[in-house]
Order: structure tokens, then C-alpha cells, then sequence
């Protein structure tokens, strides 16, 4: 028996108001949560044509091997980052005309492993073994209107497509919990003598891939309880709980530091949630947003050419902070990253680009708090332990997250956590 999908309402409104508009196809995305019973898709969104392609596929000669996949899966890998814990890119669509209905198969199995491959080649976190492997594939033939709804076992790509079943249901955005969560992040990247010399993105997502594991192993605090993860999100028992961090001392020849404090969101589907799920939503909002914002920076300075320090300099930089927009007609919010000195109407155009969805600007919800932050560069070739607070701010910065580059000679104590307690609160919203 294949797998069912509970489609909202409006996801059908979406996809049968796209217009081909001359072309031979319209591809997208299909956003929702996955279950062990059954998946939720609460958002589709088309893949935003390039310049090139708007005027080439004026004439339909076009077939779907013309299907862009570099540019689809792009696409793919921006709104993953737009995505709060517990929301996926289940899967990819396709409308077609009458004329490629037959011919749809192997561009969306190509179309979909692409995705799901683009999707998960930077995160911190590995699925589990008994997460859902499946990614789902719909196409729809813009003359009939007729769907076709398969699915791919991303674990195995020689499988071949298993039909499921694809149901439409009202208010389906109105059932879900809002998991919210302050962390306070202070990430010590030591640098041995030969990571010293790798670029400043390597390095920091080197010690961003030892740092997931502490979060993996935190405790996570459900409105100030700890809990049995195999419990009801609405019930659960208490925990009492006895961990410990521990430290160790490294021979550094440098350090980087991530300090600030991030909001991260969650969302799952009120039907039956377990406190695992609960959990595993927030720690991958927390991975996810990290890495992104140190990513989405790492972008900026080689789009703008900003040299990395050498020698002895300390280097600061400002990260992103993130700003969040609700779904029409629900209580689920997605996110986007702006610096400082970015309009707001550059973050509304990519909303609206990215989701095709159109957003206002009073829509935009800044989520963290402005805090001052000092930025310098300093030489500094004595031996010391690090500290993130050694200087004052000679001017004020909008910041919520500071990175911080520091290269001395030196005995440095590299604090490795083994615990972070993360509070926890989360909302029930429902008709």
C-alpha cells in the first residue's frame, strides 16, 4: 500500500490557477511534513523561470528534457533554508500540456533525487532509520486536469515509482503546535597549526559539524519539564536528569568564535505528537539556522570580494538575523535572513520570489532582539586564552550573532559541552 498525502485545500487552488502561459511545463516544489502514517503538504510553490527561459519557452517546442535541473534544484535548496523545524521539501511537481503527459516519468525521478541530493549536501543533521525515505512526485496535465501521484524511496535510487494517494482537506493549516526556543549560542572553534592555514568557511563548518553533535545530545526542556520522549506532547511525565560537560585543553594556533542568540521555530502536526518529535523538530531548527546564517555570510563576502585576514589579525563579521512571515490563513510561519543594511523590500521580493506567494512588508516579522556588538581588527601574536568580550564596542552594530576570528600562539582551552539545555515552549492552535 502506497502512502497518502492530506493536501490543503488551497494547494489545489494554487496549482490549478498556474498557467502555462505558452510553455510546455511548470515545475515546483511541494512543502509539508512527514509522518509515520501519513504525509502533510501545506505549501507549493513553482520554480521562478530564468530571464532566458522566459523567452525561449514562449515557443513550445520545448520538451522536458529542456528541464533545467541545476536551476530547479537551486531553487530547491533556497526555500529549504526558508523552512522552520519539522517542515520539508517532500517532493517536486510538474503540470504539462497534453502533448508530454506520457512523458513526464523520467524528468520528475531525475528532477526528484536532484532535489532531495541538493537539499541535504550541507545540513548537520542525518535522518534517521525510521524517518520516511519516500519523497513524493505529482504530475498534472494541464488539459485534463488528471493527476498522477508516485512516489521514491530516496534510499534507493534504482527503486522504481510506487503509487500513492493524494487527498485534498480543508483547514489543514489550522492544526498545528508552534514549538518556540531561545538559544544562546558561544561556539569556540579552536584551529590546530594545519586548520589554521584552510579558509575561514572550512573551519567554521568543521567546528559547526562537532558542535551538532552536542546539541544531538542536549536536553530539551518542554514548558521548563524535561520528559520521556516516547510520551504525548500534551501529557508526558517528568525526568529527572544527571548530565555533565566536560573540557578539554588543545594546542591552538587560533580560534573562531559564533557567540549571539538565535529564535528558532518548530512546527508539527497536532495529530497524536510525541515528545521526540517535538525535540527533533527544535534541534534541527537550531542546527539549520546556525549553518545558514554562517553560510549565507560566507556568500556575501565572496560576492562583495572581502579578503580574509592573514597572519596575526582579528576579523569580525556581522551574521544575518532572521526574520520570519506567516502563511496565509495560519499560525505556521516561514523564515529569511537580512544583514543589517538590507531594505526590507529586498527580504518581501525574495519571499515573493522564492514561495511566489505575495507578501507585504508589514508581514515581516523580525524575531531577535537588536543588541550592540563591536566590530575590530587587531593584531595580536601573544599567548592567551580566548575571550570573546576582550574589547568594547567603538560603535554601535545591529547585531544578534557575531563571528569572531582570532589567530594567536597559544594554549587555548577548547570547552566541549556535552549538554545544552534548551527551554522549550510550545502553542496549540486549532479551529
Amino acid at each position: 500500500m502506497g502512502r497518502t498525502y492530506i493536501v490543503e485545500e488551497t494547494v489545489g487552488q494554487y496549482l490549478s490557477n498556474i498557467n502555462l502561459q505558452g510553455k510546455a511545463f511548470v515545475s515546483g516544489l511541494l512543502i509539508g511534513q512527514c509522518s509515520s502514517q501519513k504525509d502533510y503538504v501545506i505549501l507549493a510553490t513553482r520554480t521562478p523561470p530564468k530571464e532566458e527561459q522566459s523567452e525561449n519557452l514562449k515557443h513550445p517546442k520545448a520538451k522536458l528534457d529542456n528541464l533545467d535541473e541545476e536551476w530547479a534544484t537551486e531553487h530547491a535548496y533556497q526555500v529549504s533554508r526558508m523552512l522552520p523545524g519539522g517542515l520539508l521539501v517532500l517532493g517536486v511537481f510538474i503540470i504539462t500540456t497534453l502533448e508530454l503527459a506520457n512523458d513526464f516519468q523520467n524528468a520528475l525521478r531525475r528532477l526528484m533525487y536532484a532535489v532531495e541530493k541538493s537539499i541535504n549536501r550541507k545540513r548537520l543533521w542525518n535522518f534517521t532509520e525510521e524517518e520516511v525515505s519516500e519523497r513524493v512526485t505529482l504530475h498534472i496535465c494541464a488539459s485534463t486536469k488528471k493527476i498522477f501521484c508516485r512516489t521514491y524511496d530516496m534510499h534507493d535510487p534504482k527503486g522504481s515509482a510506487r503509487p500513492a494517494d493524494w487527498k485534498y482537506q480543508s483547514g489543514l493549516l489550522s492544526s498545528w503546535l508552534s514549538l518556540e526556543c531561545t538559544v544562546h549560542i558561544n561556539i569556540h572553534i579552536p584551529l590546530s597549526a594545519t586548520s589554521v592555514s584552510y579558509t575561514l568557511e572550512k573551519n567554521t563548518k568543521n567546528g559547526l559539524t562537532r558542535w551538532a553533535k552536542e546539541i544531538e545530545n542536549g536536553v530539551y526542556l518542554i514548558n521548563g519539564q524535561v520528559k520521556d520522549e516516547d510520551c504525548d506532547l500534551l501529557e508526558g511525565q517528568l525526568l529527572n536528569s544527571d548530565h555533565r560537560s566536560t573540557a578539554t585543553v588543545q594546542i591552538c594556533s587560533g580560534s573562531v568564535n559564533l557567540k549571539g542568540t538565535v529564535k528558532c521555530r518548530a512546527y508539527i502536526h497536532s495529530s497524536k505528537p510525541k515528545v521526540k518529535d517535538a525535540v527533533q523538530a527544535v534541534k534541527r531548527d537550531i542546527l539549520n539556522t546556525v549553518a545558514d546564517r554562517c553560510e549565507i555570510l560566507f556568500e556575501d563576502l565572496l560576492l562583495n570580494e572581502i579578503p580574509e585576514k592573514k597572519d596575526s589579525e582579528k576579523e569580525f563579521h556581522i551574521l544575518p538575523y532572521r526574520v520570519f512571515v506567516p502563511l496565509p490563513g495560519s499560525t505556521v510561519m516561514l523564515c529569511d535572513y537580512k544583514f543589517d543594511d538590507e531594505p526590507a523590500e529586498e527580504i518581501r521580493d525574495h519571499f515573493m520570489e522564492m514561495l511566489d506567494h505575495t507578501i507585504q512588508i508589514e508581514d515581516l516579522k523580525i524575531a531577535e532582539e537588536i543588541n550592540t556588538a563591536c566590530m575590530s581588527s587587531s593584531m595580536n601574536s601573544q599567548a592567551s586564552l580566548d575571550n570573546t568580550d576582550d574589547e568594547q564596542p567603538k560603535q554601535p552594530i545591529k547585531t544578534t550573532m557575531l563571528l569572531k576570528i582570532q589567530q594567536n600562539i597559544g594554549v587555548i582551552a577548547a570547552f566541549t559541552v556535552a549538554v545544552l539545555a534548551a527551554g522549550i515552549s510550545f502553542h496549540y492552535f486549532s479551529d
